[in-house]
């Protein structure tokens, strides 16, 4: 059987191992393009947010090279990703496209759900399969994101430019290449090796603006929707941190472990859970803060009522803990272009920020 799942990021590269392992034969789907988007807008309701549709554009494009099952999952609470399943499927069937979905919702959420799910799609294989099966593809996703994490702390230092994208491209398929979790171990120590061999300026990191990006998850890992933000910033001479990852992600908001928990730290400006990445989204701007960094960017699907809230709250808050936020809503009409011209003018306040401050700090050490 054909299987098939969202574009987000990196993960297509993990998540075609599971479906190789479980038996499938996965249709790996193309990093979106513009026409996936328009394919996606053309057949989605007017006010779904762009993961919908880019997903649902996805989904298409898969379709149309053969795949018959599809699988993805989404929160189980006040966002609506919970529902994007159910849409989805009953759209692609008025398409005339005849498929089966498997949607997961979280694990300890719904716990009869997800393993009645599991059990549909790991078909014939063993449980011991596919313990296999989720174990490699686990380390894959890590060493995707350290691999990825390593790419943002090089790129504003890379004498030449375009010198880190070529590296991590590399990187990236010698983890594709990898069968087996110590391979995909060894993947991951080539990879660094070779982001590791890139030319770089002699320029302490500290000496660099920091930027965090906090925001909805699928506009923070697919660099489509995001029009390639952290590269941009990269190349502006920015260190970027984006506060989710797959693996981060999976462990703390679907698993719930790690140290601290961020909504404990947006309480007192945000005490309710509004869905999404909302109330993540105002305490990692606090986290950012205290941490340093320069100035935040909030990447927000247009529409998506998790940031809406959180943006609300973003004023006031950037007063108290002295940090810009630059927040940008995306949808189908907003231009690459736009976005790299609001980047930049953003980076320049920073810079001119960081001056006036390091002239204050000047004058005072001086005694003038």
């Amino acid at each position: 059987m054909k299987v098939s799942y969202p574009h987000m990021g990196t993960s297509a590269i993990a998540f075609r191992s599971l479906c190789r392992s479980l038996g499938y034969e996965p249709i790996e789907p193309n990093p979106p393009t513009q026409r996936t988007l328009t394919l996606g807008t053309r057949y989605s309701p007017e006010f779904a947010c762009i993961p919908f549709k880019i997903v649902l554009g996805t989904y298409i494009e898969a379709l149309e090279r053969g795949a018959e099952l599809l699988i993805s999952g989404g929160g189980k609470g006040p966002c609506r990703a919970g529902y994007y399943g159910e849409l989805h499927q009953r759209i692609l069937n008025d398409l005339g496209y005849d498929c089966e979905m498997i949607f997961f919702w979280p694990p300890l959420r719904t716990p009869a759900d997800f393993f009645r799910k599991v059990r549909r799609f790991k078909r014939s294989a063993s449980w011991l399969q596919v313990l296999w099966a989720l174990r490699l593809t686990w380390q894959k996703l890590l060493v995707l994101d350290d691999l990825e994490m390593k790419s943002h702390r090089l790129r504003p230092l890379e004498l030449r430019r375009g010198s880190v994208r070529a590296a991590f491209e590399s990187a990236l398929k010698l983890v594709d290449e990898a069968e087996t979790v110590e391979e995909v171990r060894e993947a991951g120590r080539m990879g660094l090796a070779r982001l590791e061999a890139v030319p770089v300026a002699d320029i302490d990191p500290d000496d660099l603006l920091k930027v965090g990006v906090v925001g909805e998850i699928y506009v923070q890992l697919e660099p489509f929707a995001n029009f390639h933000l952290e590269e941009k910033l990269g190349e502006l001479g920015v260190l970027v941190k984006r506060s989710l990852f797959l693996t981060n992600f999976a462990r703390t908001d679907i698993l719930r472990w790690g140290d601290e928990d961020i909504a404990q730290v947006a309480e007192p400006y945000l005490p309710e859970n509004v869905g999404g990445h909302g109330q993540n989204s105002i305490g990692e701007i606090i986290d950012y803060a205290r941490n340093g960094y320069h100035g935040v960017v909030q990447l927000a699907p247009f529409s998506c009522i998790p940031e809406i809230v959180a943006k609300s709250i973003v004023p006031s808050l950037s007063r108290e803990w002295e940090i810009p936020v630059m927040t940008l809503f995306i949808d189908e009409q907003t231009g690459r272009g736009g976005v790299e011209t609001r980047l930049e003018a953003f980076v320049d306040l920073l810079r001119s920020r960081r001056r006036k401050g390091e002239g204050k700090t000047h004058a005072r050490l001086s005694g003038s």
